[in-house]
């Protein structure tokens, strides 16, 4: 069984500097899992003490039930793909994708076979002759992922392995790799600053920031459930709205109240928003009566459209267009309401225009609230 489990994992560098915390991780057999977080937070660190090239501080890391905290790299039965591909320049494709096979001493016959097999999964039988220089970048990719594949290893680490590909061939790269993770059945873990790829590739995510885990969850749990603002703002393109806002309890309702005080120059507008019954299960709001809070709104939770605007319980409020983004299938309205800035992602046919006041209906159902103090959601 391919499975991967780090125990209290720290990496810890000379100086102070702790790139990675109390890290705890079960990955299942055959699963394929993602390491997110921006530049810094530590993933890359993760993923190479799981291969052999970091040494781990603290904590305990098994491959199946081996404990391999001291074992070297090559003996770990893994496979890495690096971002730069790290392919030798005078080897033939062919020679690049066999390297390993001919140190392990396994027989010409079959090295052949299983190149020759790996180049069909991957469609680069055609360039088994050609030198690295004379490949794309997509092409490129390939071969570091087909000298991986050759050596049937009981788990794939890429490091951010589509990183230098344009956006057209990374999109691509996305599908193939998720169909060769289906097709080879082994244990994929993934690092990624990309949350697109991170949202369309895991079978479950691990946000990370800091060095800490912010949180572990399938891809849709993690964007309608985060757990605080970080994982809320960073998965989602726009990223979601924050917004200060106070709870108000009014007989049995709560609300949250947000926009401008009056000033000697102008009286801006406040706004109040009931919230549905389910946003204070099992009475977490109560605390927060008369409370500051952060208001968390998606993009697509934001309205323009007439349907939206006239039904009953709308909730709506009142913006300026500052931009509007075309973006064929969706328009983006970068918006100010008292002084917020709000971006919308609506329908391409809105025909509100940069200038324009328009009314915008908030999905209360759909929003977020966290804690002002510690950043942790109190209600999804």
């Amino acid at each position: 069984m391919a499975s991967v489990t780090l125990k209290g994992i720290y990496k810890k560098y000379p100086g102070g500097v702790v790139a990675v915390s109390d890290f705890n991780l079960e990955i299942a057999h055959k699963e394929f899992i993602i390491l997110v977080g921006p530049s810094g937070c530590g993933k890359s660190t993760t993923l190479r003490m799981i291969a052999g090239l970091e040494d781990i501080t603290d904590g305990e890391l098994y491959i199946g039930d081996k404990l391999v905290n001291d074992m070297a790299p090559k003996n770990r039965d893994i496979a890495m793909v690096f971002q730069n591909y790290a392919l030798y320049p005078h080897m033939t494709v062919f020679d690049n994708m066999a390297f390993g096979l001919k140190i392990r001493k396994v027989p010409k016959d079959q090295i052949r076979k299983l190149v020759e097999e790996a180049a069909q999964i991957l469609d680069i039988v055609h360039l088994l002759d050609r030198k690295p220089k004379a490949l794309s970048g997509g092409q490129r990719q390939r071969v570091a992922l087909g000298r991986a594949i050759v050596r049937n290893p009981k788990v794939f680490l890429l490091d951010e392995p589509l990183s230098n590909l344009d956006a057209k061939l990374r999109a691509q790269m996305r599908t193939e790799l998720s169909k060769l993770h289906q097709r080879l059945g082994t244990t994929f873990v993934y690092v990624t600053h990309d949350q697109v790829e991170a949202m369309t590739m895991g079978t479950r995510i691990v946000v990370m920031n800091e060095g800490f885990i912010q949180q572990v969850d399938t891809p849709q749990n993690l964007y309608n459930k985060p757990v605080n603002t970080f994982v809320a703002g960073f998965l989602g393109s726009p990223q979601m709205n924050f917004i200060d806002a106070v709870v108000l309890k009014k007989g049995e309702k709560f609300y949250v109240e947000f926009g401008s005080e009056a000033t000697k120059t102008y009286k801006g507008k406040k706004y109040l928003l009931e919230l549905p019954e389910i946003k204070n299960r099992k009475g977490v709001l109560e605390p927060y009566d008369e409370k500051e809070v952060i208001l968390g709104v998606r993009p697509e939770n934001l309205h323009d459209e007439e349907i939206y605007l006239s039904a009953e319980n709308a909730s709506i409020i009142e913006c300026k267009v500052d931009v509007t983004e075309l973006m064929g299938a969706e328009t983006f309205l970068y918006l100010n309401c008292e002084n917020i800035p709000l971006t919308a992602r609506v329908s391409p046919r809105s025909t509100a225009g940069a200038g324009d006041v328009i009314q915008v209906a908030v999905d209360v159902g759909r929003i977020h609230i966290f804690d002002k103090d510690t950043k942790d959601v109190i209600t999804n």
